[in-house]
């Protein structure tokens, strides 16, 4: 028993060994920009830059928006799925499956045949449909974790009795999601939002192919062109990620607190 513990101390320490040593390598040469000190001139000119804080906010822009129709798109689907058409469950999960298969620049080159100007629909002709398109990549690439996360909410209520406790109230459809199903699968929204958060702030695939100014090809610029900044960017992404993580556990355990509550 005792070597089995061991064992287990010895494969965790390994495992944070090998995911912290590279983080601290990449935060110790970011401070490196003066010779002979640390400091964090990397970071001064990193913030500093007003491309950073350009594509920073448009990433951020693009993220809301990808949460907010991801959100509108998945949250009736699940909803559905599991109220009306459980035996469909399979392949509706499949498919949210998909993007985690289908490389994104597959995806992204189906849209520039698909959109291009010359096409039915040529959103790559305007800014406005070149942003619209970007934005349902980005959906399309957080689909597996947005309906996982949903999904796993809608298992933890009983999605039949409200409803039928709403209808017999002269509830609608419409007012049966916003007001009784979407509060109950908050905490599992909020989850697929930062994760989605996260991975719209550090996509490049799509948002070079397309051209836009985002934050994932300026990383890739900045990295081709300068030798401490880039180190100084890495840290502030993975600074993202962690707190989004971080962000996650807070509402689950907050959620969970209000539950034992009631």
């Amino acid at each position: 028993m005792k070597s089995k513990k061991l064992w287990s101390w010895l494969a965790l320490a390994f495992g944070a060994l090998y995911f912290a040593l590279p983080l601290l390598g990449t935060l110790e040469f970011s401070l490196r920009a003066r010779r002979g000190v640390y400091s964090l001139d990397a970071y001064r000119s990193v913030l500093a830059d007003p491309q950073f804080r350009e594509t920073f906010s448009y990433s951020v822009v693009m993220a809301i928006f990808t949460i907010l129709v991801g959100a509108l798109i998945v949250v009736p689907t699940a909803y559905w799925v599991r109220l009306k058409l459980p035996h469909w469950r399979p392949v509706v999960e499949f498919i949210t499956l998909l993007p985690l298969v289908i490389p994104p620049i597959v995806i992204v080159f189906g849209y520039i045949r698909l959109y291009n100007t010359s096409s039915i629909l040529p959103l790559t002709g305007t800014t406005t449909g070149t942003n619209v398109l970007l934005m349902l990549g980005y959906a399309t690439l957080s689909l597996p974790y947005m309906y996982r996360a949903v999904d796993t909410g809608l298992r933890t209520i009983d999605v039949g009795t409200l409803t039928e406790a709403a209808q017999s109230l002269g509830a609608g459809w419409s007012t049966i999601l916003a007001r009784v199903i979407l509060p109950n699968v908050l905490v599992a929204v909020l989850s697929g939002a930062f994760i989605t958060f996260a991975i719209v702030i550090g996509e490049f695939v799509l948002a070079s192919l397309l051209n836009r100014p985002a934050f994932g090809p300026y990383m890739q610029l900045t990295g081709a062109n300068k030798a401490y900044e880039p180190a100084a960017l890495a840290v502030i992404a993975f600074s993202i990620t962690w707190i989004c993580m971080g962000l996650i556990q807070l509402v689950t355990r907050f959620s969970k607190h209000t539950n034992a509550k009631r």
